[in-house]
């Protein structure tokens, strides 16, 4: 047996035509949605990228604990159980976060891993003068922007993409062991998140004319841009991501090639999605998290069922994946991941959780049961109390500062850290909840999230939901002190 996840990252579901998406060309998207079972209710749990990695590792909530890190020494970790019970594992990504002080302890869970270089301002190549872009000298002060600028005169032809590069060596892994038995692979492309770089031959598939100004790494932050710049940027990554088609097909010729299909698994994931000016926004973490970033394409090949071409529409999270594989590959589950197979969703659409909890750390905490999204943000403006219990004090590319650290202390066990005390540390962040600090949409009626309702007996039922989600992931008390969260019977 043997299983094979191809990732991409800010992947639209909303953009892909096997999700109904009339304009993005994706044929091979639609060819694997004839090949898989397609779910329409995959839901992201923690956001952004390494939270969303740590739950594809331990099965559990990530942004209820802490913000953005590695890894813990109390954490299951679904590759390493695999390669401790003989199944050989494997990770070829050009994701860069992997390498820096908050996701540097992922890697190494593999038997084998192949980094490949050059994406979203990788520290890469160095050159000390400052690059030209266009007729602006990008200042180093500027940091990830210039040090993208240098990389690109590295990344000319279509092979010299990062994404292309990825592909590759994980085409190469697959053909050298495919007459191999017990392994798992993972391919990691960083697109198509931004910055929107594509060869030239797929901007021409949407009219770009590399002669204009592209919009092709957005800001977080509400569009101000007029709707021609707006559409431009939606065109630069439709772009981009008829490139990770185009290398999705190349996978899915391998398995026709090599006749794969019949003793391997094969899932297609993200960790969540990107706004395009929808709701009035660029990018994903400070606003809402909206069904374009939350609600995720999800398509399964089970080699067991060999179900195909149906879909799905049971509730399923990213916690969910490694228990599947877990399960797949005949291992236990740990008691610690509250993720399931998805066995029996695959086989039946058998429900297994009557709701979806997903966040980031210190912002919304949101959750569906799959018409009604509740969003809920803390109660008053200091965002507290809040705190990180870590063993691994470190944020996206630093360690905790002294001043963070300072206010430490020492907290108990929580229930999944295997009887060992954790740092708890408190968190400043500071957030503008001007965007609602209460939501309820029912998708339903308002699958765009345009409209909030209001509805006394509605928000009641979806905050126990709420309340019911995050008590089985042992939340810390002040979580639901600082929602307002009410009763506590903690």
């Amino acid at each position: 047996m043997k299983a094979i996840m191809i990732m991409f990252d800010s992947l639209n579901r909303h953009m892909l035509s096997p999700y109904g998406c009339d304009w993005v060309l994706t044929p091979n998207f639609e060819r694997l949605a004839k090949r898989t079972v397609v779910f329409s209710h995959c839901y992201a749990g923690s956001l952004p990228c390494m939270p969303a990695r740590r739950e594809l590792h331990t099965g559990r909530y990530n942004f209820l604990h802490r913000s953005w890190g590695p890894l813990e020494p109390f954490d299951d970790s679904m590759p390493s159980m695999l390669s401790k019970n003989g199944v050989y594992t494997h990770l070829v990504t050009d994701h860069k976060h992997y390498w820096e002080e908050g996701g540097a302890t992922y890697h190494t869970q593999y038997d084998s891993f192949e980094f490949v270089r050059g994406q979203e301002g990788d520290p890469w190549k160095g050159e000390v003068e400052d690059p030209l872009f266009g007729e602006t000298r990008m200042h180093r002060r500027n940091r990830t922007a210039r040090q993208d600028w240098v990389n690109r005169k590295y990344i000319t032809k279509e092979e010299d993409f990062p994404q292309a590069k990825t592909f590759a060596a994980g085409l190469e892994f697959i053909r050298t062991n495919a007459r191999a038995d017990h392994w798992f692979l993972q391919i990691e492309s960083f697109d198509p998140h931004e910055p929107f770089y594509h060869p030239d031959r797929f901007g021409q598939m949407y009219h770009l004319n590399r002669d204009e100004t592209p919009i092709y790494w957005p800001l977080y932050k509400e569009v101000d841009e007029a709707p021609r710049d707006v559409e431009r940027g939606r065109r630069e990554y439709a772009a981009l991501l008829s490139m990770c088609d185009d290398r999705l097909g190349k996978v899915l010729d391998a398995m026709d090639e090599l006749d794969l299909w019949k003793d391997t698994m094969l899932i297609v994931n993200t960790d969540h999605g990107f706004l395009l000016g929808e709701h009035g926004w660029w990018g994903k973490s400070v606003m809402p998290l909206y069904e374009e970033l939350a609600h995720l394409p999800l398509f399964i090949w089970d080699p067991r069922s060999k179900i195909q071409g149906e879909g799905r529409h049971s509730i399923v999270q990213t916690i969910d994946i490694p228990a599947t594989l877990l399960e797949y590959f005949g291992l236990p589950i740990p008691a610690d991941m509250n993720g399931v197979s998805l066995r029996e969703v695959i086989t039946s659409d058998r429900p297994v959780r009557d709701g979806a909890l997903f966040g980031i750390f210190g912002r919304h905490v949101n959750c569906t049961d799959g018409r009604y999204v509740y969003m809920r943000a803390p109660e008053e403006s200091h965002n507290g109390p809040l705190f990180n219990y870590t063993l691994m004090p470190t944020n996206m590319r630093s360690f905790f500062s002294h001043d963070e650290m300072m206010g430490m202390e020492l907290s108990p066990p929580l229930t999944f850290t295997k009887n060992l005390s954790v740092l708890k540390v408190p968190s400043r962040m500071k957030v503008d909840y001007g965007q609602g600090a209460i939501r309820l949409y029912d998708l339903g009626a308002d699958a765009g999230q345009g409209n909030p309702i209001e509805d006394a007996a509605l928000e009641s039922r979806m905050k126990e939901l709420m309340i019911q989600l995050m008590r089985s992931n042992d939340a810390p008390a002040e979580q639901f002190v600082r929602l307002g969260l009410k009763p506590l019977s903690l």
